[in-house]
């Protein structure tokens, strides 16, 4: 029975009768993926989410009493997503988790998870007030599977004492988030300020553009950037686009020749990087909104005067500047008993309210899933919530949520790899991507 025709069944008891429920005591576990301390609240709000719910009930004559039961201790996303699956497979998985939005694809087709909609109304506060393109990637195959627990976006950054002495003026600085949105200030601009600051002894060799030094959703923003697909509107199916992949990995190849970025990045200790990027080792670099905080802790207390940031450059005028979220979502898992898959969607929508999530969005940095939110007094005047939402999130789109994008993700990292690394050429990589694309993913891709 779903949450709408069950309430409207209580208030029917309650008008023809006073005789008092009986109490109804029910654990919900809660897991959180890729979470720590900051990340707090994708735990607490269902607690505060449950006092709520309880109180809810009480006032409609029924004593439920609600315990949360989390977890975010996990070693990585690889143990938080083996004891999902098993748990599942086991019949003892969580009720509720926070997961990538990649999850829903598999995980519903396996099964494991319960729709949301089932218990739920879309169409009213909170869940209606949030951003649509949010709930969209939520959903799959029309299904509204999951909520938006949080939204990030995904910034280039650049270091302003650098760019300063490059010869750009304050003005500049302060203008490039607008020269990159339309397209003034490119990947090629990048390429090179980045060599004349390396000539010019402002940055060591390798610290002129310094990524990720691991694979993620950030290097699929490079492939926009130049003009790349990754789905088919049309047909759904995963695109390759031959030449704007070609000409991400040269990119890459060009970074590397020109002595900006190392050959052997790729697997730097995450503390290392982040420690160099917030102290001004590198003079451009990419990573996430949810930095902001990470660079503070790494001794950089004057961010606005230090950094500046921006959508990911385009590539060339094929291409545009684009920047890739990378939501988490609540999702219910599937029980047996539909009681307990029903208390857990409403306490996810609870949780959704714009007061519960921006305690969570200030507290870890991250970004508004509800339009409301930058109403709320918290919210508005955080300057970085407020400027990366302004500046980011409107461009922003994510990964799609199909069956075959994992295998196709970890190709293009590969080919990536492999070209950064002087293994192969681009073009050589490409034509192995391909090959390998088209043998795992088969007639869900389309090569352009």
């Amino acid at each position: 029975m779903t949450n709408m025709m069950r309430t409207s069944a209580l208030v029917g008891v309650l008008v023809g009768s006073v005789v008092p429920a009986f109490a109804e005591d029910i654990k919900i576990t809660v897991w959180a993926g890729g979470s720590n301390d900051s990340d707090s609240y994708r735990i607490e709000a269902i607690e505060i989410a449950a006092d709520i719910l309880e109180r809810e009930y009480a006032i409609l004559g029924e004593e439920v009493n609600i315990t949360i039961d989390g977890r975010r201790d996990f070693t990585g996303w690889d143990e938080f997503k083996q004891g999902v699956t098993l748990g599942a497979e086991a019949g003892s998985a969580p009720n509720i988790v926070v997961t990538s939005h990649l999850d829903i694809a598999p995980w519903s087709q396996a099964g494991y998870i319960a729709a949301v909609e089932n218990y739920v109304d879309l169409d009213a506060w909170p869940l209606s007030n949030v951003y649509p393109n949010l709930m969209e990637i939520a959903s799959y195959a029309g299904t509204q599977w999951g909520i938006p627990q949080d939204s990030e976006s995904r910034p280039f950054f650049f270091w302003r004492e650098t760019m300063a002495a490059l010869g750009y003026s304050e003005d500049e600085i302060d203008g490039l988030p607008d020269m990159v949105a339309s397209g003034q200030y490119t990947l090629t601009n990048v390429l090179e300020d980045a060599t004349k600051a390396l000539e010019m002894g402002l940055v060591e060799e390798g610290y002129g553009f310094y990524p990720r030094p691991s694979n993620g959703p950030d290097y699929a923003q490079f492939y926009q950037s130049f003009g790349g697909e990754l789905v088919d509107p049309e047909t759904g199916k995963l695109v390759l686009d031959t030449k704007a992949m070609t000409e991400f990995y040269q990119f890459f190849v060009d970074a590397v020749n020109a002595g900006i970025t190392r050959k052997n990045h790729i697997g730097t200790d995450w503390n290392q990087w982040y420690t160099e990027v917030a102290n001004g080792r590198a003079a451009f670099w990419h990573g996430g909104t949810w930095h902001f905080g990470r660079y503070a802790a790494e001794g950089n207390d004057d961010f606005w005067n230090t950094i500046q940031f921006s959508l990911i450059p385009a590539g060339d005028e094929n291409g545009r500047a684009n920047t890739i979220t990378h939501p988490l979502v609540y999702l219910v898992m599937s029980q047996e008993d539909d009681r307990i898959e029903e208390i857990s969607a409403q306490l996810i929508a609870i949780a959704t309210e714009p007061r519960l999530n921006t305690l969570h969005a200030i507290q870890s940095n991250h970004l508004a899933v509800a339009e409301a939110q930058a109403d709320q007094d918290l919210y508005r005047s955080n300057r970085w919530a407020s400027t990366a939402t302004e500046v980011l999130l409107a461009a922003a789109n994510a990964q799609p949520n199909h069956l075959d994008y994992g295998a196709y993700s970890e190709a293009m990292f590969r080919g990536l790899e492999a070209a950064w690394t002087g293994v192969q050429t681009p073009e050589d990589a490409i034509a192995e991507v391909e090959a390998q694309m088209r043998a795992t993913i088969g007639d869900q891709l389309i090569v352009r």
